[in-house]
């Protein structure tokens, strides 16, 4: 085990050096310069010169990248915000408790839902809650988060007056965004449940173990469920990664003050370092729960932990 963990930590290495690579590249590739909008249109040249040759940006692209790789990587030093004159370890500290409470929400109401309507449509198979169920899951699939937001908005807050607009503060401000947000995942999560649960409910051990008078739900729970939820935490680590990058459009709509939030603000400021350092973060929790994930089908299947 202890092997297994080891590896697959020097495999997120390389994962996110490519991911600064990439978001360095593009920022470098966005147009406007970063400088001339922080200084405004009107500076002199020597001005611009002077803070370009301050933030770095008069070195090449890949002096500029490993320069900010050996800082990261072997002095934890994220660097400045250009925006806020702050470090940037800083900036992430105060949003990052946000945007995990908002995620955790949302995975915790997309997987309770989800997988209570899944296992509900796979034992009663061409249902009508089955119909409706899969009818709710293409509609959940099918809206986008920011139209999801509004309407939801609209009906809640500005129609019933039953929830806040936006903000943070309270579970009431809570309920909008986390909802929002869990509401693609639930449909995912539901039809991944539906397909995992059918696949095992009519395997032998099942049909043995109702044999020998093991009520339904035991059944249930303890033969079908556990031998069909692998695909289903699959689903929901990969879901996690999901929930924090929708995170960045809901928290725009709910003005929830957290890490998307915060993205979008350092885009529309060309703070690159800044911006830098949340998609860092953003990677490297996806990496953790992805190995949090691995390890957990050892917990499932000790088959698998023995061929891991």
């Amino acid at each position: 085990m202890l092997t297994f963990v080891v590896r697959r930590l020097l495999l997120a290495v390389p994962v996110l050096l490519g991911v600064v690579f990439v978001v360095m590249l593009t920022i470098d590739l966005l147009p406007g310069d970063a400088v001339t909008l922080m200084l405004g249109e009107h500076a002199t040249k020597d001005a611009v010169a002077k803070l370009r040759d301050h933030l770095g940006l008069d070195k090449p692209f890949l002096v500029r990248y490993l320069d900010y790789v050996g800082r990261v990587f072997l002095h934890g030093d994220l660097g400045r915000s250009i925006q806020q004159n702050r470090p940037v370890a800083a900036e992430l500290a105060d949003a990052w408790p946000a945007t995990v409470q908002l995620t955790a929400a949302a995975l915790v109401l997309a997987a309770v839902l989800g997988i209570a309507a899944g296992v509900a449509s796979a034992v009663w198979p061409n249902s009508l809650f089955d119909a409706f169920a899969r009818l709710g899951s293409l509609f959940g699939l099918s809206m986008p988060i920011f139209w999801t937001g509004l309407v939801l908005i609209v009906i809640f807050s500005l129609w019933l007056h039953w929830l806040p607009v936006g903000g943070a503060g309270s579970l009431a401000h809570l309920v909008l965004p986390a909802v929002t947000l869990a509401l693609p995942s639930v449909a995912m999560i539901a039809r991944m449940t539906r397909s995992a649960v059918l696949d095992v409910l009519y395997q032998d051990y099942v049909r043995t173990a109702r044999a020998k008078g093991v009520g339904e739900l035991l059944v249930l729970g303890r033969h079908a469920l556990r031998n069909a939820f692998i695909p289903i935490l699959t689903l929901l680590g990969l879901q996690s990664g999901q929930l924090m990058g929708g995170a960045v459009l809901t928290e725009t709509v709910f003005a929830w003050p957290g890490l998307g939030r915060l993205m979008v603000k350092a885009i529309f400021a060309r703070d690159y370092i800044l911006l830098q350092g949340a998609v860092l973060v953003f990677a490297l929790a996806f990496v953790v729960i992805n190995l949090l994930v691995d390890l957990s089908y050892g917990l499932l299947d000790p088959r698998v932990g023995r061929q891991g």
